[in-house]
């Protein structure tokens, strides 16, 4: 009779323990510990391999804590591998990979050019190196925006074309501002800022570079290549008390004969007021004080834009000696049909304004019969004097 040997069976919690866990078990206090962060590498050879938080057997030999860096304070399961602060870092020592010395976000390459005699700023925006990915195949689709600040960001913003796919790319185009003024050049900033488009969802913003506008010497091209950086948090700026929403070309001339010419030539990157992002301006100027409520005349509606071309003159039939005590009120509105026009901005020139408009005002008395042209920063604060329609 033949006797059948029994199979000895093993449950599989026991197989893994004799075969996984052979030595006695550490508890685990984060699951951080299985993938320790080293600190940056110092020059020299190159480090060994390191060791688990754990050894697996007894055959692997002791752990050595000397190859990570211990946290402050001793914890009951072990040391756990932390990453020293640039800070905190060795004297002398290489920046490490995460370290902000290296930029992560790419950078930009673009021109300026201020034209005195235009008035006109021209930024050609070149290309971009090394940006950040931004969507799931590993790319972007970058553009670039400018802005002027401070002033109203929504007015003034120009944008290039978006560059499919790259990390990489080229643009070689050129955008410019109008109605750039000498005291624009020592108290503005060009914003540039480099951003993802989605088609689907919100664009993101890869990084932004900033230059002051001092730096830019007139009708001399300066070049620039910059690292894209983060927006400061400080991002949404405080507006000042009279805020910028546009531009406007205005020419004077006091007659020979008595009387004044009054011409409006153009907007620039006014505030848009309707929905689609445009807006239908006109241009309504007086002479106050009216008595008679006869000095006001109004341009043409330009429909859909935020840089109007007007070319349009006005005359007053006025003296010399008149003129010395009057203001001249110049207003911008936005034409909407079925209710009440929105108010865009204004200026006011005359003996008792401040600045620029000071100066044209006077120069323009000065030089009887000569016409003399001055760009002038549209403001949201209705004259004191004006009422609307």
């Amino acid at each position: 009779m033949t006797r059948k040997s029994r199979k000895l069976s093993i449950s599989i919690q026991e197989h893994m323990a004799i075969d996984v866990c052979p030595g006695p078990i550490r508890p685990i206090r984060t699951i951080s510990a299985y993938f320790p962060r080293l600190s940056p590498p110092s020059p020299g050879p190159a480090p060994l391999s390191p060791p688990l938080p754990f050894p697996l057997s007894p055959a692997h030999g002791p752990y050595s804590p000397a190859s990570f860096t211990l946290s402050p304070s001793p914890s009951p399961f072990g040391p756990v591998p932390v990453t020293l602060s640039p800070a905190q870092s060795p004297p002398g020592s290489a920046p490490g990979p995460f370290s902000p010395a290296h930029s992560a976000l790419g950078t930009l390459e673009f021109e300026l050019l201020y034209e005195q005699g235009s008035s006109q700023l021209h930024c050609t925006v070149l290309r971009a190196k090394g940006l950040k990915p931004m969507d799931f195949n590993g790319l972007s689709d970058p553009y670039v925006k400018l802005h002027l600040l401070p002033g109203a960001c929504k007015a003034n913003k120009l944008k290039t074309r978006t560059i499919r796919n790259s990390l990489n790319p080229v643009w070689n185009e050129r955008l410019t501002y109008t109605g750039i003024t000498a005291e624009d050049l020592h108290r503005k900033t060009l914003r540039l800022t480099v951003c993802d488009e989605d088609k689907l969802t919100h664009n993101e913003l890869i990084g932004e570079s900033r230059v002051a506008l001092k730096r830019v010497k007139p009708n001399q091209t300066k070049r620039f290549h910059t690292c894209l950086e983060h927006p400061p948090p400080w991002e949404k700026e405080q507006l000042q008390s009279l805020e910028e929403r546009g531009r406007l070309l205005l020419s004077l001339q006091v007659l020979s004969a008595p009387g004044l010419c009054v011409g409006v030539k153009r907007c620039a990157h006014l505030a848009a007021m309707d929905v689609n992002g445009f807006s239908d301006p006109y241009v309504k100027i007086y002479l106050k004080p009216d008595l008679q409520k006869k000095s006001k005349h109004k341009t043409q509606v330009i429909k859909k834009t935020l840089n109007p071309e007007f070319n349009e003159e006005f005359f007053y039939d006025i003296s010399l000696s008149e003129l010395s005590c009057k203001t001249l009120e110049v207003t911008v509105w936005d034409y909407d049909l079925g209710r009440s026009n929105d108010f865009i901005g204004g200026v006011c020139l005359g003996a008792q304004a401040q600045g620029d408009a000071l100066r044209h005002w006077s120069d323009c008395l000065k030089n009887r019969g000569r016409r003399i042209e001055r760009w002038h920063i549209l403001t949201n604060e209705l004259p004191r004097t004006l009422h609307p329609d």
